[in-house]
């Protein structure tokens, strides 16, 4: 019994012992000027408190406080100059009392990037310091402020919180509370000491700032942040070390086109290894010369060029001269094939040369450029219709070109033996290429028009290598062509298999000429080109030819059913083109995002073939036709067959010089996402669900 009272007591003596611990730790708590944990119940990833985390500090007056944020899995907030896609976290204030000023300090901030738009924040959690300085120190000072936090993901939430807190003056702290203030605080950076600045040049030229800094204590992995100023948008900079010295150059970005940054006063924050200082200074006007490291960057560019330019040989505009180039050689000596390649070769990039000098002429002179102009002109439409229309016809053998004796025997004794017509033959694939933007070729392209004569001549070249490639091999290794069989009655079909291939690509460009022409000529220009074959090979070979004429305008008819049908099934893609499409207006983009709708751009033209493709491909398919029939979705085109400046300088503002150029706006893609050049029914499906 004894035991049993003694276990008792000493259950209740315990118990007691805990009351009063809970008591006294709870009195603690309840006696911390705080706002407790704040949550949303609209967003609950994000949670937020205001606390007070010692007593009023009489030699700096102020009251020392955290207002402490915490975020859930990928949820992030963003810095004082959140960068190209965010907004920065603001407090008001105002119904404050005996409150005359809040220092709100910055701790070091990350950088994130998602899909090209670069911002600047936090991640998780993090701590800002502010310091409360009251009007009279001697009255009671209350601190009521509404938080306006911004936090996103893919997604981007603006949620207000009330902050109440009454100020203790004498109130005696707490040891964690105090740690992690004195922690916060030592991620906020500092006056600069160690870090001092060369020079901050402006060059509004190419819209770049550079700064030039010295660590004494040289520098290991360095971060550099400048604080955004009205207008203006710093990207992610670029490094160049040198022992103590830093050279950062960032691009600028403004919606402005007069921005000019000469005389503005800017905060510059360097971080790194066990450091991080801030300087504030003035911005003088300079002319900067290209950084180093643009090298590598002119290396991938330059490849890209000679990926664009290889892939155009397979675009149906310039595969039928490759094929005639193939079908001249077998008809000719076997043991004489390497020249003409080489010509030909020659020829396509003399065609590069020529176009990069003709858009320097034209940059110098204050023109419009952009890839495949040409095809806005009736006039050369009009030419490369008779050219291609010519060359079909000869090959139907209904006529047969023969120059004079004289020129035949002034030709063939000239050095090269009359190879002036492989050159030519070369000239002419370039000049069909074009209207074709392969992959890889826009971006070439836009950076040449962008860059600096040096530049552009180069990556042209690329371009010219590229397309010319197959020609250089086939001449490398002419066995490929020995191994043709001999020449025979095959011949003649292969010829006509080209030639039905040129008149497809005839009857294509007089399709351009229609808004010129009318419908009526169009139409009757078409049933020449058509029938004028046909006679010529019922002439040469009776019902043999009758019957090969009309086995090729079924092929070529099956062609045309194959893409009518691909624009007609229900199951493949509507009967036409329904959509609500609109015209691009540029400025109108930001207002439709802001009303919380998506836009969908597409930059197009009748000439443009790759456009056809994607039109049939995928926009004109469901479920990307249905998608784009939803009520948030605003439909813009830009129609280039026709010269516009409008749409010209809109692609040049997204550094593209040709087209296709398809872009997705929203509420989720606020600054736009550019779609490949080739479109897919996933990608397009996935950049309409991510601008949501």
């Amino acid at each position: 019994m004894n035991r049993l009272t003694q276990f008792f007591s000493r259950l209740g003596l315990a118990s007691l012992m805990a009351s009063l611990l809970a008591l006294c730790c709870g009195s603690v708590l309840a006696n911390t000027p705080s706002t407790g944990w704040q949550q949303a119940p609209e967003h609950p990833p994000v949670q937020v408190r205001l606390v007070q985390t010692g007593p009023y500090d009489s030699e700096q007056n102020y009251y020392p406080a955290l207002l402490q944020v915490r975020l859930a899995d990928d949820w992030k907030t963003y810095w004082r100059s959140p960068g190209e896609g965010g907004i920065a976290p603001r407090l008001n204030w105002e119904a404050s009392e005996n409150v005359a000023k809040v220092n709100w300090q910055w701790p070091v901030p990350e950088r994130f990037s998602l899909l090209g738009i670069e911002t600047q924040g936090y991640k998780h959690e993090v701590d800002f310091p502010l310091q409360l300085t009251p009007t009279d120190s001697d009255k009671v000072s209350t601190f009521s402020a509404n938080l306006t936090l911004p936090s996103c993901t893919t997604v981007c939430v603006l949620t207000d919180y009330h902050l109440q807190l009454p100020l203790q003056a004498d109130f005696a702290g707490d040891e964690q509370l105090s740690h992690d203030y004195q922690q916060a605080v030592a991620k906020v950076p500092r006056s600069a000491s160690l870090v001092s600045l060369t020079s901050l040049t402006w060059d509004k030229a190419s819209q770049q700032l550079e700064i030039i800094l010295n660590n004494e204590r040289g520098w290991q992995q360095p971060a550099i942040y400048v604080d955004e100023l009205d207008e203006a948008i710093f990207s992610q900079p670029t490094f160049t070390i040198n022992d103590e010295q830093l050279q950062v150059r960032f691009q600028v970005s403004s919606w402005n086109d007069e921005l000019n940054l000469d005389q503005a006063a800017i905060v510059i924050t360097a971080i790194d290894t066990g450091l991080a200082e801030e300087l504030h200074a003035t911005v003088s006007a300079g002319a900067l010369a290209p950084m180093t490291d643009a090298v590598p960057a002119l290396g991938w560019i330059l490849l890209y060029a000679v990926l664009g330019g290889l892939i155009l040989n397979i675009m149906p505009c310039v595969l039928p001269v490759l094929g005639l180039k193939l079908n001249s050689l077998v008809l000719g000596e076997r043991n004489q094939v390497r020249a003409p390649l080489l010509w030909s070769a020659f020829g396509i990039m003399l065609s590069f040369w020529l176009l990069a000098a003709f858009m320097l002429v034209l940059t110098w002179s204050g023109a419009q450029l952009g890839w495949g102009i040409q095809f806005q002109q009736p006039a050369f439409i009009g030419f490369m219709l008779l050219v291609t229309a010519l060359f079909s016809l000869n090959l139907f053998g209904l006529f047969e070109v023969r120059l004079p004796s004289r020129l035949n025997t002034w030709l063939a004794t000239r050095p090269g033996h009359g190879n002036g017509g492989h050159v030519l033959q070369g000239m002419f694939a370039t000049l069909l290429a074009t209207p074709c933007s392969a992959p890889f070729l826009g971006t070439a392209v836009a950076v040449a028009l962008a860059s600096s004569p040096l530049v552009l001549v180069a990556i042209f070249t690329g371009l010219g290598l590229g397309m010319a490639l197959p020609w250089l091999l086939l001449a490398l290794f002419p066995s490929v062509i020995r191994a043709l069989p001999k020449p025979g009655l095959w011949m003649e079909k292969v010829k006509w298999l080209f030639g039905l291939m040129l008149l497809a690509t005839s009857l294509w460009l007089l399709s351009l000429l229609s808004f010129t022409l009318g419908t009526g000529i169009t139409w009757a220009l078409a049933a020449l080109l058509i029938v004028l074959p046909l006679w010529s090979l019922i002439r040469q070979y009776g019902a043999r030819g009758l019957l090969f004429g009309l086995a090729g305008l079924l092929l070529l008819g099956a062609v045309a059913g194959i893409a009518a049908f691909a624009t007609q099934s229900k199951w493949v893609s509507p009967i036409k083109d329904e959509l609500n499409w609109q015209p691009l207006d540029a400025d109108r983009i930001a207002v439709e995002v802001a009303a919380g709708k998506r836009v969908f751009v597409d930059v197009t033209a009748d000439w443009c073939i790759t456009c056809q493709a994607n039109k049939i491909g995928v926009t004109l398919r469901d479920p990307v036709y249905s998608a784009l029939q939803a009520d948030d979705i605003v439909l813009m085109r830009g129609d280039w067959t026709r010269p516009n400046s409008a749409i010209t300088d809109y692609l040049h503002a997204n550094q593209r010089a040709g087209i296709p150029f398809n872009q997705v706006f929203g509420p989720g893609l606020p600054q736009g996402k550019a779609l490949e050049v080739l479109l897919t029914t996933n990608k397009v499906m996935a950049a309409l669900d991510e601008a949501k």
